[in-house]
């Protein structure tokens, strides 16, 4: 059985493309029935993203990927070359460690990030409820599933900061061992400010408040993490609840000056305060870094951090890496297993017809009469004729044809009989 695997992602294709090609929570179990049905696949899972789009497949025989980009095409209701450019095919071992580094988080647009997995596991979920997959994906996707958590606890591919937002998240669990007791503010509405508060709702946050020029603005970012939102007016009265301060806003002057960060520490009895000021140009006076108590670090403070966690990751992608070629080749070493699987069954399925042909055989001669050590020995003979004598006729032929390789198989499991032989 042939595993294929057809798709599309950030590096291969532009975002108009792939939201054209997506497959919506709606969709996918038609779309998993409609594969099985009108392809050659006999198993299939979808694993649609933003970022990525991947169907999975097995099927007996190849050439399944031209078929399967046609069905894409008519799915979506595109002609094929519209996105054929875009689109990666890979098969059998190709298509296993393309699976474990995407599981893994080595094919990410923010190498080692860890929601993929959370996300090839729903569509697992998904394709197994639909009755999507069976023996061969089935054992594929349990088998990723261990492989990435074994990637995730050997290797540091998640542990090192690679964004801004989470280098200052970072930062703060160093300062703060435990957040479930502390208080964030965050000031601004953005794309940072919001994955900022993402890490810290992660991470058990105690309190979120979230302050903007525009308070539905405000009110959008903290609903999402159980905070409350606050006007930039208001920023003076809860400065003093702030534990740790987290700023990106798009002011052309400073949000937060000395003055106010100062009276804030009397308030809060000089306890220490983490700020990040995210902002170009700058939301809180340079100043302020003068102050006891205050831990202040700047984008270019952070940069650094990012900088340093991307080379930490690299390294980790390269041990990751080396897991991951590991266990492809477990898999495959399991998929052929199958052959042989298949082949034994059929050859003892073959020699059990033949004898209980001939021991029926020979208890009609018994029967009838026959001597009981003349039915035996001709019982003996005939099956050891007919076990014999296809694989004879097959190794004369291979000697015939100069087939060494099926003689030197035959010779070895030859020998390794008379092995087991000599040992009783």
């Amino acid at each position: 059985m042939t595993i294929l695997t057809l798709g599309l992602n950030h590096k291969t294709a532009p975002v108009d493309t792939r939201e054209r090609l997506t497959f919506g929570p709606d969709v996918i179990v038609g779309a998993l029935r409609s594969i099985t049905e009108q392809t050659p696949a006999d198993e299939a899972l979808i694993l649609s993203t933003c970022n990525r789009m991947e169907v999975y497949c097995a099927l007996d025989g190849s050439g399944g990927d031209a078929v399967l980009r046609n069905w894409l095409g008519e799915f979506h209701g595109l002609e094929p070359q519209l996105f054929a450019q875009h689109l990666y095919h890979y098969q059998d071992r190709d298509a296993v460690r393309h699976l474990l580094k995407v599981a893994s988080g080595l094919d990410s647009m923010v190498l080692g990030e860890p929601q993929i997995l959370g996300q090839v596991k729903q569509a697992f979920q998904t394709a197994n409820a639909a009755g999507g997959t069976g023996r061969m994906l089935g054992k594929l996707f349990q088998h990723t599933f261990s492989v990435a958590k074994q990637v995730r606890t050997d290797t540091a591919i998640g542990s090192s900061p690679v964004s801004v937002a989470f280098a200052a998240v970072s930062l703060a669990r160093q300062i703060f061992s435990d957040l479930s007791r502390q208080t964030a503010l965050l000031i601004g509405a953005g794309e940072t400010i919001e994955l900022a508060a993402r890490h810290l709702h992660q991470h058990g946050i105690g309190r979120i408040i979230v302050a903007n020029r525009t308070v539905e603005r405000a009110h959008g970012v903290a609903q999402q993490f159980d905070g409350y939102a606050i006007a930039l007016t208001e920023l003076s009265n809860h400065l003093p609840e702030a534990d740790i301060v987290v700023s990106s806003t798009a002011s052309p002057l400073p949000v937060l000056g000395k003055g106010t960060v100062e009276r804030a520490l009397k308030k809060r009895r000089h306890r220490p305060v983490f700020m990040v000021d995210i902002a170009v140009p700058r939301d809180i006076e340079p100043e302020v870094r003068e102050l006891r108590d205050v831990y202040l670090y700047t984008v270019d403070d952070l940069q650094g951090v990012v900088d340093q966690g991307m080379r930490s990751r690299q390294q980790a992608a390269e041990q990751a890496a080396e897991i991951i070629d590991l266990h492809t080749e477990e898999f495959m070493a399991w998929v052929r297993s199958l052959d042989a699987v298949s082949l034994i069954q059929d050859y003892r399925s073959r020699a059990q017809y033949t004898r209980d042909t001939l021991v029926e055989r020979a208890q009609r001669q018994l029967a009838a009469g026959k001597p009981p050590d003349e039915v035996v020995c001709q019982l003996a003979h005939l099956l050891t004729n007919k076990l014999l004598h296809n694989p004879s006729v097959r190794l004369r032929r291979a000697g015939r044809e100069g087939r060494n390789e099926l003689l030197e198989a035959a010779n070895e499991l030859f020998q390794l009989k008379i092995e087991n032989d000599g040992s009783r």
